[in-house]
């Protein structure tokens, strides 16, 4: 198997550590992905070949927030197992409050056909849960 081409690592550098911690790792783990690395100032998750960072972002940065319509990263989507999966994970995040965004258009807010949810970590970055389209 060839790697060429496969993401290596994301590293997302974040407001509150401990925040993002707990908001990623249930969300993580559900998917799959498994704690990789941590250390006092960051944590990781990995899945196969690829995993993501997260890095509480120094004091003297801070006083410019993330904003997805800036330039840089618009927003993270992963695969679920299915649309129940999809659904399922809805329902948590509700349970847990966290921001969905275009509710009104849930479950197709992608598109007829294209069946996800879509929501906001604790620092506003826009993430994405996509059910698998039949056939994959």
């Amino acid at each position: 198997m060839t790697l060429k081409g496969v993401v290596h690592h994301i590293e997302i550098y974040v407001s509150d550590l401990n925040r993002s911690i707990e908001f990623w790792s249930w969300f993580l783990t559900d998917l799959g992905y498994s704690k990789y690395q941590s250390w006092e100032q960051g944590q990781s998750w990995k899945l196969g070949n690829t995993y993501l960072v997260f890095v509480q972002t120094e004091d003297r940065h801070l006083d410019v927030t993330y904003h997805r319509c800036k330039t840089g990263l618009n927003h993270l989507a992963f695969y679920g197992e299915s649309r129940e999966h999809v659904e399922c994970m809805t329902q948590e995040l509700k349970n847990r409050e966290v921001n969905i965004l275009y509710k009104e258009k849930h479950p197709y807010a992608g598109g007829r056909g294209y069946y996800a949810v879509f929501f906001e970590d604790p620092d506003r970055i826009k993430v994405e849960l996509v059910a698998p389209e039949e056939g994959l």
